[in-house]
This record gives structure tokens, sequence and C-alpha cells, in this order.
């Protein structure tokens, strides 16, 4: 019994396992669609579908720099306890050297390349990791810089990661304490922009605006001239550049400079120029909603039952 590339599609709708095993799965069952349920069943496939509905915002964040190759990822299991877990950790290094080494455009390219050192997509790799765990496992995001010197930093066992790129002529052992305090500084403070250039207009005038309003309602402001109350605003707008920009935040490790000038000091010290090019930063679980238990409400109503 011949099957198609949509019987492929529905039986991996049903049972949320990877499209390879689905495929093999209606091979060996001669496209019968309930025997290739229970081939999948057997083989402990199909026990990952139940699992993949389950929220999953624990997990860890995680970036290094791989054959020169500056990497971040974030992967999501459902508790804490998981992502302390030395499979659950190896697993996301291994996310992270394939990303590296395949240069996957996107999350769908990814799950389709086959996992660092094995003959597994990192689909099918993930589909394992959530059978050898028992909770959902989740490869989220990443980015990957393959230009200039990336530098890595991990907060708090994976809480937060970091990548900075920087460019320069400089060495990377040379600019790696630069940059290790500069991705320590985004990781604290989660700057909005990376430098005051990049703040567009509409920002700008939303603040202002904002900014006029709250003098408007102040008592001792409101009398003020507009003319005034205007340059107040300007003071207050550069103010709003030290506290959103990363370049213009003053620099956390030495509140004399800003990070701008920090960069500016090591370079000069070390005999050469580094440009801040780019960083991604990832906080486990940011924007996943996760889901509230309301143990006291769970308790009564097993009293009342």
């Amino acid at each position: 019994m011949a099957f198609t590339a949509a019987d492929v599609k529905n039986l991996r709708e049903m049972t949320g396992v990877g499209m390879m095993d689905c495929k093999k799965a209606l091979t060996e069952a001669d496209g019968d669609v309930e025997k290739a349920i229970e081939y999948l069943r057997e083989k402990g496939l199909a026990a990952s579908q139940k699992k993949a509905g389950r929220i999953a915002a624990e997990g860890m964040a995680y970036s290094a720099v791989i054959d020169g190759v500056g990497v971040i990822v974030e992967v999501n299991a459902e508790t804490d306890f998981v992502g302390k877990n030395e499979k659950f950790v190896d697993f996301v290094k291994g996310v992270a050297a394939t990303v590296s080494k395949e240069a996957p455009a996107d999350m769908d390219a990814l799950m389709a390349c086959k996992y660092a050192g094995t003959d597994l997509t990192v689909e099918q790799q993930q589909q394992e990791m959530v059978l050898v765990i028992g909770e959902n496992i989740k490869v989220r995001r990443f980015a990957r810089y393959a230009d200039h010197i990336s530098v890595p930093y991990i907060h708090a066992g994976g809480k937060i990661a970091v990548l900075v790129n920087l460019e320069t002529a400089l060495s990377a052992e040379a600019v790696e304490v630069a940059g290790k305090d500069v991705a320590m500084q985004i990781a604290a403070l989660n700057p909005r922009f990376w430098d005051k250039n990049q703040v567009t207009q509409d920002v700008l005038d939303e603040e202002k605006k904002i900014m006029m309003v709250q003098m408007e309602n102040d008592p001792k402001m409101a009398n003020k001239p507009e003319q005034v109350r205007e340059k107040i605003v300007m003071g207050k707008l550069n103010k709003f550049y030290s506290e959103n920009c990363l370049m213009q935040q003053e620099f956390v490790k030495d509140g004399s400079m800003t990070v701008e000038q920090y960069l500016k000091s090591v370079a000069k010290d070390l005999g050469g120029e580094i440009k801040f090019v780019d960083a991604v930063r990832f906080e486990k679980g940011e924007g996943i909603e996760k889901k509230q238990e309301n143990f006291a409400a769970e308790i009564a109503s097993m009293v009342k039952g």
C-alpha cells in the first residue's frame, strides 16, 4: 500500500514525531496509518507528542566561539532542574556546534541539519532528548557571527547569554577582557539600543511628547515658557541616551567613563582600534508565558471532591 508526502505530514501532525521517523513508520506499516502510529508508540517516539504541548520556559541560554565562529542559542525545558542536567547541557552545546558548522538560515533549516557528531537531524535529536529526559525540550532560537571577533558571556549558569561582536586587528586574546566587560554590561542592563545613532526619530518624538506632558502636569514647570521647557527636554533626552544606549551608558566597572570611552581607552592601551559591531542577548524563557500553578485552589478542589 503506497503512501504520499501528505500522509507523512498527516502522521507527523497526529503524533508530533519527526518527518523522517514518520516516513519510516509508514514504510514499515506499508502505508497503514494506524499501524504506523502503533509502530511509533512501540519505538517510544510517539510518547513525545504528549510532552510537546507542555510549556517549556526553563532550560538555558548558551554562547560560545566554536572554530572561530560566534554562536548563541537558547534551548528550553520545562523545569530548572533539567536545565542543569548534564545530558541536557551537552545537547545544548551540540546544537551550538551544529549552528557553527552548518550556518543554518533559520530555525527550520537548523532543525533539518545533521546534529553534530550524529546521523540524526537536530529535530530527531531533540525528540531523543524528550524521551531520555521526560520533559518537553525545544530549541528556540540562535544567532551566529562568522566575521570579526566574538566574545561570549554566560550569566548564572545559562539564565542569560550574551555574544558580543567586535571589529579589530588585535587578537581575540587581547580584546577578550574588554569584550567580556561589555557583554556583562549588556547582561546586567539590557540596553534598548547599542548606540544613540540607532534611536529613530519616532522614538525621540514619543519620549519628547511624554516629557512635555509630564512638565505640563508639574505645577513647578507648567508656567515656564515653552522654550525653557524645550531646553529642559533636550537635557532629558541626553539622559535617555545614557540610560538606553549601550555606548553612551556609564560603564558599570568605572563610572567616570561611558562604555564607548572604555573601549577607546582599552584600544589605546593595546595600540590598536576596537569597534563594537553588534551583540545578541538571550534571556532564558523571556517572552514565554509560563503556566501559573495555583496549588491552594488545586488542593481546595481535591478536598471538596
